[in-house]
């Protein structure tokens, strides 16, 4: 049973034992003590008041006096008009430190049976992988990372757009005007080749529409007419029909595209173990529409199209299916989310999708819960804002876009420069600088992204990112090579040590009990979806660390001491690296 626990309970024995009340478990709110007053644990009196019919600061008092006397953790207390806060013994963190926290599997929960799905990245293959997709990927691993520390089977998903008209805009503009080209005659990464004749599309639509424009044609008509949008129409209608010419070139552009995403998603370190692709999934859904009309959740229109009237949800009319018989993105995504189901059979399934689609994924969640589906209750939409950068900050190939590459070369490369700068890599191997300018600007990267909360837009600097100070990735990653020098200049090792120990300083009490709060952090960030909070816990820790690395001496303090020290030492490395791993953030042992 935890403290916490204990407490709760002993709380609730209290009020009946001093008052003749009963009070739910439910009702007994504690806090972490503000740290301008004494203690480690806050117990909420107001709700006890209308029991014991006296002041808060009497209700304290004597709830604090049954707690002493009756709980041998707890050696003092004080009363700040309605808040309780209790003082817990040295001995308690102590045995804390040696016999929980100094395990390997600390904060690592026992499987709770349970199964969730995390669907993340879902990139076009007309284009490769942009700034967005990054937030994206690095929410989506970090989220799944999250859960699977909390005790759930979790599996990572990726769906594929690999179909549709803006497919066969690259497919054409390559076959009109690529002679050829390929990944190894050009230089490029598949997807770059790809995305440049997206492009050239753009360019030679833009310019047949202006032609057309200027022989008296109107715009919108231009738009329809232009030769390049009707021969990318009707290869569509060719893959569609399943065109062997058509079919191979898709395969042949598709498969440079996959090749370039998988070395994107290396350099993130990000990874996934089932794929889903749209040419698969765009046919379904249609079983479930008519499962829809037999049950009288769909309608059908004069023109023969399939609705569903939201009106008294507060929301509107959705089509579900075409006049024509053909299907809307909403009937795709009502088949996938039942074949994922199928597949699967998960708990719980979470499509980290951007903001902009947060009415598309409140309607299919509710249609699919309309139709029955008992799994409904379990989808989560995890919606995330956009990312902006400073005007100037970084160039994109494009001039619009900020591609996921070329960030990621440009944040090792400033990590390369800003550590040279500060001097910290003499007596390093050049391969060791290598891989250590990656970690950084990786660090950076991720910490940066994931330190605000999925549903807030945010500005990111690449300067600001790796900075040494401040509540950044590089800063989190320096503490914790400090604490591997510390540990390797002491030859220290983990054997369990100082259990006669019996009193804290101040530092040392703090750092513990921090420590001991990362499985109920962790336990949170998996309820929450939100990797921040992992994120911004971490830096708190590694902030008191050096407070405590500067302030209290280790290795010039008595032997017993010393070793204390190091264990507290090695005890904050080790939380330190589990949770930057949640992140997918890997942290030097040398910087």
């Amino acid at each position: 049973m935890t403290l916490e626990k204990k407490i709760i309970d002993l709380t609730v024995k209290a009020v009946n034992e001093l008052y003749g009340a009963s009070l739910d478990q439910a009702s007994v709110t504690l806090q972490e003590t503000r740290k301008e007053f004494e203690g480690q644990i806050t117990v909420v009196t107001f709700p006890i008041v209308r029991f014991s019919k006296k002041s808060p600061e009497i209700t304290g008092q004597e709830i604090g006096e049954y707690l002493q006397t009756n709980l041998e953790e707890i050696v003092a207390f004080n009363i700040i008009k309605g808040f309780l806060n209790l003082t817990i013994s040295d001995e308690f963190w102590i045995t804390q430190l040696n016999h929980s926290i100094c395990k390997a599997d600390f904060g690592k929960f026992p499987s709770n049976g349970r199964k969730v799905m995390v669907e993340y990245s879902s990139p076009n293959t007309n284009k490769p992988l942009h700034l967005g997709h990054v937030r994206n990927n690095l929410l989506g691993f970090s989220v799944a990372e999250i859960l699977h520390a909390s005790g759930y089977e979790v599996v990572k998903a990726n769906l594929v757009n690999d179909r549709g008209i803006h497919i066969c805009k690259s497919m054409l503009a390559w076959q009109l005007f690529g002679n050829g080209e390929t990944p190894e005659s050009s230089g490029l990464k598949g997807d770059h080749l790809v995305g440049k004749y997206y492009v050239v599309f753009d360019k030679e639509y833009k310019k047949q529409i202006n032609d057309l424009v200027s022989q008296g044609v109107t715009e919108d008509e231009a738009k329809k007419t232009a030769p390049l949008i009707r021969q990318a129409q009707d290869m569509l209608l060719k893959w569609e029909a399943g065109d062997p010419d058509t079919i191979e070139l898709w395969k042949k552009m598709n498969g440079w595209v996959y090749t370039g995403f998988d070395e994107t998603y290396r350099k993130m370190g990000v990874d996934f173990d089932k794929y889903y692709y749209e040419s698969d999934t765009y046919i379904l859904g249609k079983d479930t529409i008519q499962e829809g009309l037999d049950k009288g959740v769909f309608f059908k229109k004069p023109d023969g199209s399939v609705w569903i009237d939201l009106t008294s949800d507060r929301l509107d009319e959705k089509l579900v299916l075409r006049a024509d018989g053909t299907s809307v993105y909403m009937t795709q995504d009502l088949g996938t989310a039942e074949l994922k189901h199928d597949d699967f059979q998960m708990d719980e399934s979470i499509y980290v999708v951007g903001n902009e689609q947060d009415y598309h994924f409140k309607v299919l969640f509710l249609i699919l819960d309309k139709l029955g589906k008992s799994w409904a209750k379990g989808l989560h939409h995890l919606s995330y804002g956009m990312v902006d950068l400073p005007s100037g900050k970084m160039k994109s190939r494009e001039g619009t876009v900020v591609d996921a590459d070329e960030l990621i070369d440009e944040m090792v490369e400033t990590a390369r420069q800003r550590t040279e700068e500060l001097g910290k890599v003499e007596g390093f191997s050049a391969e060791y600088k290598e891989e250590l300018y990656r970690m950084i600007g990786l660090g950076a990267l991720k910490y940066f992204l994931l330190k605000v909360e999925p549903k807030k837009r945010l500005l990111f600097d690449p300067q600001e990112s790796i900075d040494f100070q401040g509540n950044t990735g590089p800063f989190i990653q320096y503490t914790h090579a400090r604490i591997i020098s510390v540990l390797s200049k002491a030859s220290y090792s983990t054997a369990p040590t100082n259990e006669q120990r019996v009193s804290l300083t101040p530092l040392e009490r703090e750092l513990i009990v921090i420590q001991s709060k990362y499985p109920e952090i962790l336990k949170a960030a998996a309820e929450d979806y939100s990797p921040a909070l992992i994120a911004n816990y971490v830096f708190e820790l590694a902030k008191l660390y050096n407070k405590f690395y500067h302030e209290e001496p280790i290795l010039k303090a008595e032997e017993d001491v010393k070793q204390f020290r190091l264990k507290l030492s090695a005890a904050t490395a080790a939380i330190i690296k589990k949770g930057m791993g949640l992140l997918g953030i890997e942290v030097p042992d040398r910087m």
